[in-house]
């Protein structure tokens, strides 16, 4: 690696250096900076030997200083990195393709009173109690408890339901 590139492959260390520590109270580790650099760019790839051991001297070199001045050169040298961008997605469900030919979407939960409810049944739960909310319908619970041959219901869990 000629002088030129060293020098540019330790300021993009030091960059990546500099967030890991922001990122970890003050105390930078080389195996998180080595696979970002690596990802980030893929040229070193073929110099890993020569890339090692600037990686651990710049590591060393960050963590020797405060946590204050480490902020203080990212804010100095890549302050556009300090600024989180928080992007709020809002997840929706996918709208029900029959709807609007009824007046008021009903939904219903039928769960069978022969055990406690699960995590499995929790999804069903929910996505029914959404879309009545979501059509500003009416969400109903209704036991299944008619069949006592395939399922024998026992009273203890419709309490629990």
């Amino acid at each position: 690696m000629n002088p030129t590139e060293e020098k540019e492959a330790k300021e993009i260390i030091k960059k990546i250096v500099l967030l890991n520590a922001l990122r970890y109270g003050g105390k930078a580790s080389p195996k998180p900076v080595f696979g970002k650099l690596l990802g980030e760019h893929p040229q070193f790839r073929q110099k890993i030997k020569e890339i090692s051991p600037i990686i651990n001297e710049v590591v060393q070199e960050i963590n020797a200083i405060s946590l204050e001045e480490q902020k203080a050169i990212v804010e100095r040298e890549w302050p556009e990195e300090l600024v989180e961008e928080k992007i709020e997605e809002t997840k929706q469900l996918p709208p029900l393709s029959n709807a609007k030919k009824y007046k008021k979407v009903v939904t219903r939960f039928s769960p069978n009173p022969d055990f406690v409810l699960h995590l499995g049944s929790a999804r069903a739960i929910i996505l029914s109690h959404d879309y009545a909310k979501m059509y500003n319908g009416s969400f109903l619970l209704r036991f299944e408890d008619t069949d006592s041959k395939t399922k024998k219901p026992k009273l203890e869990f419709y309490d629990a339901v």
